[in-house]
């Protein structure tokens, strides 16, 4: 046999052992990284499912989006007063000190009605 075959035949053996022991895994526990992941899930579809309304939040609703503080909250607030409701989400970023990753962490988390 050559030696490319006895890799190929190592490789599924590998395989076929690290797909049945997570078998067995799965039914004993999770492993970390999975327990891990499904938490982090859990945790995107809760912040989902309360997109806060930036032309009608309170400060303690804006400071619930992540890299948002009070003093953010309140410039949003004060441009928005100053300006009227935003019109898109990317108007976001005409307030002062907001940036792109802001709403890049807030991904689906902001909407503007």
């Amino acid at each position: 046999m050559t030696t490319l075959k006895w890799i190929a035949v190592v490789a599924a053996v590998v395989w076929c052992a690290g797909a049945a022991g997570a078998v067995f895994a799965s039914d004993d526990k999770q492993p970390k990284n999975e327990a891990k992941h499904s938490r982090d899930e859990a945790k995107q579809a809760s912040k989902a499912e309360h997109k806060v309304n930036i032309n009608e939040a309170s400060q303690a609703e804006l400071m619930k989006l992540e890299g948002v503080g009070a003093g953010m909250a309140k410039k949003i607030m004060a441009w928005r007063e100053a300006h009227g409701p935003f019109k898109r989400l990317h108007d976001l970023e005409k307030v002062p000190g907001v940036g792109r990753e802001v709403l890049e962490k807030n991904h689906g988390r902001i909407a503007v009605k």
